[in-house]
Order: C-alpha cells, then sequence, then structure tokens
C-alpha cells in the first residue's frame, strides 16, 4: 500500500511561527513524500468550543490562508474539511459502539483539558468521545502513517486498540496506522511561555515588518546579561531560540559572541528581525494572493472534500459489508 498520511488542525484562526515550525513545515515536506489528507479538524472544534461557534467559519478561512500561504499545495495533498466528509460522523458511531468506557476516561489529555478549562464546561459526551471521532479521521482513509509528537501517542494507541478490536469482531478492515514522530517545536513565545493566542505572545505569520520588529524587540532576554558586555547564556533566551530556528548556522556563529559578551541583546535583537522579515515575506506574499477571494478557499474545499469522500466511501462500504448491515 503506498504510504499515506492523515493530519489535521482545530481551526483557531491565524497561525504563528510556532505552528510553520511545529507542523506545517513537516507537512509541507511530507506531501512530496506520500499521499497526504490534511484536514481541517471543525467538528474536534465544537467539542470543546460548542458554546459560540460563531467565530468558526473565520477561523476556518484565516487557518487555510496560512497554510497555503506556507506552501501546502492542493496539487500534491488533499485539503478538506472534516465536516463537509459525513462518513467521518458514521464511522465515529459505529466505533463508539465498541469502544469501552475506561479507554476514553485514562486518555491523559483528557484528565489534563478537564483539570485546565474546567470540569462542568467539559463534562459533555462529545469531549470525552472526541479520541473515538480522531480514530475514525484517521481509519476512514486507512491512513498508515499519522504525524505526531510523542505527548501524542496515547491518541495514536487507542486509534490501534480500537482498530484491532473492530478487525477482531468483524474481520480484517483497517490496517494499523503507525506514528511518524516528529520533533516537538521548542519555539517559545516572545515572553518565554509556551506560544500562545491565549497569551498574546505570539509571531503570527501574517505580521507585517513593522509589527515583527516591535515583537522582537519586546522578546524577553537573559535576565543575567545586564550589560552588552557581560557573558550571555543562549539557551535561556528567547531571542537565541527564534534565531536557531530560522537560521541554525547563523545562531552557531553568534553563540559564542553572546557567550563571551562580544554582542549585545539589542543588536542580537535587530539582526533576528531581519531574519525573520526575510523568512516570512514570501509567505505574506502568497497570502495576500489568496485574501482577497473567499471563493478560491470555497473551490479548494470542494475539490479537495470530493476527493476524500471518495476514499471514505470506499472504506464505509467495505465496514458496512464486514459488519453484515
Amino acid at each position: 500500500m503506498e504510504k499515506r498520511v492523515l493530519s489535521g488542525m482545530r481551526p483557531t484562526g491565524r497561525l504563528h511561527l510556532g505552528h510553520l515550525v511545529g507542523v506545517l513545515s513537516n507537512w509541507k515536506r511530507l506531501q512530496d513524500e506520500a499521499e497526504c489528507l490534511y484536514m481541517v479538524a471543525d467538528w474536534h472544534a465544537l467539542t470543546s468550543d460548542y458554546e459560540n461557534p460563531s467565530n468558526l467559519l473565520e477561523n476556518i478561512h484565516e487557518m487555510v490562508l496560512d497554510w497555503l500561504s506556507v506552501g501546502i499545495d492542493t496539487e500534491r495533498c488533499i485539503l478538506f474539511r472534516q465536516s463537509e466528509v459525513k462518513e467521518h460522523a458514521e464511522l465515529h458511531l459505529l466505533l463508539s459502539n465498541i469502544t469501552p468506557l475506561g479507554w476514553l476516561e485514562r486518555n491523559p489529555t483528557y484528565k489534563e483539558q478537564l483539570a485546565e478549562l474546567g470540569e462542568s464546561r467539559l463534562s459533555t459526551y462529545g469531549f470525552l468521545g472526541y479520541p473515538v471521532l480522531q480514530s475514525a479521521d484517521i481509519l476512514v482513509y486507512k491512513a498508515n502513517l499519522v504525524p505526531i509528537g510523542k505527548d501524542q501517542q496515547p491518541h495514536l494507541d487507542l486509534t490501534r486498540d480500537i482498530a484491532a478490536r473492530f478487525n477482531y469482531f468483524y474481520g480484517e478492515v483497517f490496517p494499523m496506522p503507525e506514528p511518524l514522530l516528529t520533533p516537538t517545536s521548542k519555539l517559545p513565545g516572545i515572553d518565554g511561555r509556551k506560544m500562545s493566542k491565549s497569551y498574546d505572545n505570539c509571531v503570527y505569520l501574517c505580521d507585517p515588518p513593522d509589527k515583527i520588529a516591535t515583537k522582537v524587540k519586546a522578546m524577553f532576554t537573559d535576565p543575567l546579561k545586564i550589560r552588552k558586555d557581560d557573558p550571555g547564556h543562549p539557551e535561556g533566551c528567547v531571542v537565541f531560540a527564534f534565531h536557531k530556528a530560522f537560521d541554525s548556522e547563523g545562531a552557531d556563529v553568534m553563540e559564542p559572541l553572546c557567550r563571551e559578551g562580544k554582542i549585545g541583546c539589542v543588536a542580537h535583537k535587530e539582526t533576528v528581525a531581519q531574519i525573520l522579515i526575510k523568512v516570512m515575506e514570501p509567505i505574506r506574499r502568497r497570502r495576500s494572493e489568496f485574501e482577497g477571494s473567499i471563493e478560491v478557499v470555497h473551490s479548494i474545499f470542494e475539490e479537495g472534500s470530493k476527493r476524500a469522500q471518495e476514499v471514505a466511501s470506499q472504506t464505509m462500504e467495505e465496514v458496512r459489508g464486514a459488519m453484515k448491515i
């Protein structure tokens, strides 16, 4: 079987450099190495943000513009919206009937988010069962490779368990999806915490040059380097983390200069700002080409969802045949 990759993102609006380093660069590479399906996981967004979905369509549009701007190419992959392929919901329903409740309650992400976001708001069937929907997303395309970080391994293990249980009851339908382990992004936010919209510490893919320069200027630096000639500690510096992510060779040259107190933080920030502006200029240019036409995004979804549904409907024929329903 040809290598087939399934990956997706919840639509939360504009994407930032953490997404570029952690996910999108890998997606761009994979589309030349395998048959790739990249999914807008809009149903997944509703499992936790169900109270006010009014921003969902705008968030989808903004996110897909960013996908296209970094080089996700619909000639080399299938880009589609989860909710437009109804086979996801059908398989989710069938798999939910064979998934033991204890498997879901032991999901570490479930426990973490309950603690973080509040049990009262997330004590819903949809949130508890979203890993089953995630399993359906993967299995309905018989994807044999799933790009994940190490922290997502429990989700894929659950998908494999559900697939094995289905195959045990009804016959061999689903291949076992394998993890395609990818490095977790180490890019921090400008304040040193995890880059997150909720912390308002992001550098967005669509930020113009002046905003990039302002954000780099505000980045946290080594607190022990007070004066220009003080020895620096690059391993704990946000500016150096950005330099390393987007100009590794240049960062290697800069590291000993920083440690020896031969360059100050202000000069280093100016260097990093220019690097980021240069890296992001073609991204902004491509985004502007798509930005003015919502019809382009609609046509991409229409074609991509049609191609995805062709694969998914074939799988569901096999599923119903195996179950004799």
